[in-house]
């Protein structure tokens, strides 16, 4: 098996990788990350494959089609592609800095995804099979306050993989939407908020990776947030509104 990663150095991406080192024995897998250090270091701890790790921002095209080709020449196609690179910052509307904020959000997490993909398309096509992923949210079924930037990006990204899917169905290819809800990660150890079902990134790796490998269009993770994310996508928006516009705001901090 081929496997090839985003966001991969901690958080969702390590628990990814560390799942697929464990169900597939001897395969390859592409790590991307930002931070050199902490990629090489999961490398060292993913026995059993060969961790090929790629140090880069995924908001660097260039770089990261060149990873992808890389990888492409090295080991041939991949069988999953995994665009989980992601992150979340301050985007309130009129506050001084909180532009650029939520350009970058869209830009690693809506772009970003479109450029992991992009580098592999053709030569999956070639050989009719192979699985593009994206992580989503629930935070991308309804927008939340202070959440503009996070949460218009993932509702971008689900529907962004929805059109992939369609795109791409007669080629083959499959596209699975993963869509997290709480998981326990240096993102979410921030809230001041309860977070109702929350998972460990371990047991959200054994989901994803199930999903994954079932071909799923859609998948909410863990289950009961599906029902959430059910009741809160069909309730009208004088409820809505009622129940989350005090809603706790998310701490400002600067986009990671």
């Amino acid at each position: 098996m081929r496997v090839f990663l985003t966001g991969a150095s901690s958080g969702l991406g390590e628990a990814i990788a560390l799942e697929y080192a464990r169900r597939a024995p001897g395969a390859v897998i592409g790590l991307v990350a930002r931070r050199r250090d902490a990629l090489e270091a999961l490398a060292g701890r993913l026995t059993g494959v060969t961790a090929v790790p790629y140090a880069l921002d995924v908001t660097d095209r260039a770089a990261l089609h060149a990873a992808g080709s890389d990888f492409v020449a090295r080991y041939g196609a991949p069988d999953v592609v995994i665009a989980n690179a992601g992150i979340n910052g301050p985007t309130l509307t009129g506050t001084p800095g909180d532009d650029e904020s939520f350009e970058r959000i869209l830009r690693t997490n809506v772009v970003g995804v479109f450029d992991t993909f992009a580098p592999f398309v053709e030569s999956m096509r070639a050989r009719r099979s192979g699985t593009l992923v994206g992580i989503a949210s629930v935070a991308g079924i309804r927008g939340m306050p202070s959440l503009g930037g996070y949460c218009a990006s993932k509702a971008a990204t689900i529907a962004y993989l929805e059109s992939l899917r369609l795109e791409l169905r007669p080629s083959g290819l499959r596209v699975v939407t993963i869509a997290p809800g709480y998981i326990r990660t240096p993102m979410t150890a921030r809230n001041r908020y309860p977070m109702p079902f929350l998972m460990d990134a371990d047991a959200f790796a054994v989901r994803a990776a199930d999903a994954i490998a079932r071909g799923r269009s859609f998948a909410v993770i863990p289950w009961q947030m599906g029902w959430v994310a059910r009741l809160l996508r069909v309730l009208p928006d004088p409820l809505f509104d009622l129940a989350f516009a005090r809603a706790p705001h998310k701490p400002r901090t600067p986009p990671t």
